[in-house]
């Protein structure tokens, strides 16, 4: 599939180098590519960086510096796994499951500790700030996590420390094996329809689950997602029932959610 689409996107064979098709790469569009770039588009239609981007990953830095229509453009596909592209004498439809993630300063100012009093900017500028991601795609982010000011990080540099990878990524393979032998798909696969069978909650741990849901006035899709995402942190502990620890932790990692809460809170 990601040798078609590059062929289909006109990208040069390297006879030298056969295998370089079939590699995973890193698709990072510039913040001002236009809906068409990213999901595809043209006449014929050819594909976007989300399909250029299938099995891969595709990386968005200063996230609202993107247009907001071009933002939401992503949502369909996010859920789906694929793009359909439709014009007067053509449709075609582009695969495009690639993993997504985001990078942006919460704050117009660029200056942000966690708080608000951090901030250069006001309340109102932050809200307008952020209101350039529209809620359904920050449903559609299953980890939104705030990255704090690191003093001693340039000090840390310099240590020699024994690199996590190899650790971390025996633990990643040995869940993924766990969701496949249970389920037959990973974990953020599974179907809404799915999710009572392999995601049971006891009734204390639903009724924190749904008092945190209203808490922060989440969607039922992003209940739904952390939902998933309490089962994989689940099965990386390798914990055959979710329980109310893997719950927080996974609520835990909606940062934007809460400062939005917050700010409308002021």
């Amino acid at each position: 599939e990601v040798a078609a689409i590059r062929s289909v996107a006109g990208h040069n064979y390297n006879a030298e180098h056969p295998s370089a098709w079939l590699e995973r790469n890193l698709r990072s569009p510039h913040h001002s590519c236009s809906a068409a770039a990213l999901v595809g588009g043209g006449s014929p239609p050819q594909p976007g960086e989300i399909s250029l981007a299938h099995k891969s990953l595709l990386f968005l830095d200063e996230l609202p510096e993107f247009s907001r229509h071009v933002l939401d453009s992503l949502r369909e596909p996010l859920e789906s796994g694929q793009v359909s592209i439709s014009r007067a004498g053509y449709q075609a439809t582009f695969p495009a499951q690639f993993q997504l993630v985001c990078a942006l300063n919460p704050s117009p100012c660029g200056h942000f500790d966690g708080t608000l009093a951090s901030a250069r900017a006001t309340p109102d500028q932050i809200t307008r700030y952020l209101g350039r991601l529209s809620g359904p795609l920050l449903d559609r982010l299953d980890m939104q996590v705030e990255v704090p000011r690191q003093p001693d990080v340039l000090k840390q540099q310099h240590q020699q420390q024994e690199p996590q990878t190899p650790k971390l990524r025996k633990q990643v393979v040995k869940a993924r094996v766990l969701q496949m032998r249970r389920q037959g798909c990973l974990n953020s696969e599974l179907k809404t329809a799915q999710l009572a069978e392999f995601c049971r909650l006891s009734d204390d741990d639903h009724s924190f689950l749904v008092a945190a849901i209203e808490r922060f006035k989440l969607s039922h899709r992003a209940y739904h997602r952390v939902l998933r995402l309490a089962r994989t942190i689940a099965d990386a502990a390798e914990v055959e029932h979710i329980n109310k620890t893997h719950l927080a932790e996974a609520l835990s990692y909606r940062a934007l959610d809460r400062l939005l809460q917050q700010l409308q809170e002021l």
